[in-house]
C-alpha cells in the first residue's frame, strides 16, 4: 500500500453494495480500500486498526444506524464522511441530517441495474472521496473547514450555459425594479444556505437558490429551510411570482431561471441537459438574471467543488450586479467560490457569517 493513497474504509451492511464501492473506488490509483465493516460496531475497532482518510457510511444499518454513529464519531474522532443514502424522501431527512451533523457530502447507493451510467456514478464517487479526503474535519460538533490546498479535480467535457439560453450581447440598460438575490451553492452548501437564510430578515428581497442536490432531496431541504428561516422558503415551480420575504429552491434534476414578465419576475423551469455537469446549473441561474435583472441583482457563491456559476457571476457582475464570494476558511470547499475570484467576477470576498448582514445592508441601499 502506497502512504500517499487515500485511505477508504466503507461502511455499508449490503455485501454487494459493499463489493460494488470498492471495486470502484480502488480503480483509481490514488485511492485504496483498506477495509470494509458490515455495521458501525465492527466499524469502530476498523477505524482504529486502518487508520481511514474518509469513511462512506450507510444510513440504515443493524445494530446502530449511520445517524447514530456519524453523531458519536463527530464527537471522538472527527474526520471526512461521505454518506451513502437511498434516493428516496426519508433517505433525504436522514441524509441531510448528517450533513448537519457534519458530512462531507453524499451519494446515491449504486444500483445493480444502472450498467448504462455506471461510469458517470464512478467518476462522481471518486471525485467526491477525493474532495473529502482534502477536508479537515476540525471540531466535536461536526464543523468543517477546507484544507487550505484543495488539488484542482481533473476537468471533464461539459457542456457550458449556451446549451440553456444564450448570453445577452452587450450591457443593457435596465430600468429600476424590484432587487433580486441569487445564491449558488454545491459541496457544503445545505449547510452554508441554511447559515444566509437564517440571518435574513422576514421582508428581504426574494431570493433565488441553485444548490446541486438530487431531485427526491429538494423538497426536503426547501421544508428544512423555510423551518429554519423568517423568510418563506419553497422549491420553485414553473411560472412563479418571485416575491419579497420568499426564497425559491431549484428542484433536483431541473435548472432554474429568472424571467421578467411584465412589471414582475417569475420561476421558469428547464429540462435540458446538464450544464457543467450538474442540473440544477448555478450558471444556468446565474446567467438567466445577468440577462434579466441587471444591476437590480445581488450575486452570492457559496461553498462547492468545481467551477459552476464563476461564469454566471462574472455575468453577473458585468451586468452591473453586486457579487458576493464565501471566503476560503469558512467553505469546506473553495472550488467554486474560489474559481469566482480567480476570474474577479466577486466584488468582495466575505466569512459565511458576514454574508447575511451584507446582503441586508446592500438591500437596503437599492431600496433607498
Amino acid at each position: 500500500m502506497s502512504k500517499n493513497k487515500i485511505k477508504v474504509l466503507i461502511i455499508d451492511d449490503s455485501a454487494l453494495v459493499r463489493q460494488m464501492l470498492t471495486e470502484i473506488l480502488d480503480s483509481n490509483k490514488e485511492i485504496e480500500v483498506v477495509g470494509t465493516a458490515a455495521d458501525p460496531i465492527i466499524a469502530r475497532e476498523k477505524i482504529k486498526q486502518l487508520n481511514p482518510d474518509v469513511l462512506t457510511l450507510d444510513v440504515e444499518m443493524p445494530r446502530m444506524d449511520g445517524i447514530s454513529f456519524l453523531s458519536n464519531l463527530m464527537r471522538l474522532r472527527p474526520m471526512p464522511v461521505v454518506m451513502v443514502s437511498t434516493l428516496t424522501e426519508e433517505g433525504a431527512e436522514i441524509t441531510l441530517d448528517a450533513l448537519e451533523l457534519g458530512a462531507i457530502d453524499f451519494i446515491a447507493k449504486p444500483k445493480i441495474d444502472f450498467s448504462n451510467t455506471i461510469q458517470e456514478y464512478a467518476e462522481d464517487l471518486i471525485e467526491k472521496v477525493k474532495v473529502a479526503a482534502q477536508v479537515t474535519v476540525r471540531s466535536t460538533s461536526g464543523k468543517r473547514q477546507a484544507s487550505k490546498n484543495i488539488k484542482k479535480l481533473e476537468a471533464k467535457p461539459k457542456n457550458s450555459a449556451d446549451a440553456i439560453l444564450q448570453k445577452n450581447n452587450g450591457k443593457r440598460n435596465y430600468k429600476l425594479t424590484d432587487t433580486i438575490i441569487a445564491i449558488g451553492a454545491s459541496t457544503g452548501g445545505t449547510e452554508a444556505i441554511k447559515d444566509v437564510l437564517i440571518g435574513m430578515p422576514a421582508d428581504s428581497p426574494g431570493i433565488v437558490i441553485t444548490q446541486h442536490i438530487p431531485g427526491k432531496f429538494s423538497k426536503s431541504f426547501a421544508r428544512r429551510m423555510d423551518k429554519a428561516s423568517l423568510m418563506k422558503v419553497c422549491e420553485a415551480t414553473e411560472g412563479q411570482q418571485i416575491l419579497a420575504g420568499h426564497a425559491y429552491i431549484a428542484p433536483g434534476g431541473q435548472h432554474l431561471l429568472v424571467e421578467r414578465s411584465g412589471a414582475r419576475y417569475i420561476c421558469r423551469l428547464n429540462n435540458g441537459p446538464a450544464v457543467n455537469r450538474h442540473k440544477p446549473s448555478v450558471n444556468v441561474l446565474f446567467r438567466s438574471v445577468a440577462n434579466q435583472l441587471g444591476q437590480n441583482a445581488i450575486g452570492v457563491i457559496l461553498t462547492g467543488m468545481g467551477d459552476d456559476g464563476a461564469q454566471g457571476m462574472l455575468e453577473m457582475k458585468q451586468t452591473g450586479a453586486v457579487t458576493i464570494a464565501q471566503d476560503e476558511r469558512s467553505s469546506v470547499v473553495w472550488g467554486m467560490p474560489g474559481e469566482a475570484v480567480k476570474r474577479d467576477a466577486a466584488d468582495s470576498i466575505l466569512p459565511l457569517n458576514k454574508i447575511a448582514s451584507r446582503l441586508t445592508r446592500l438591500s437596503a441601499e437599492k431600496a433607498a
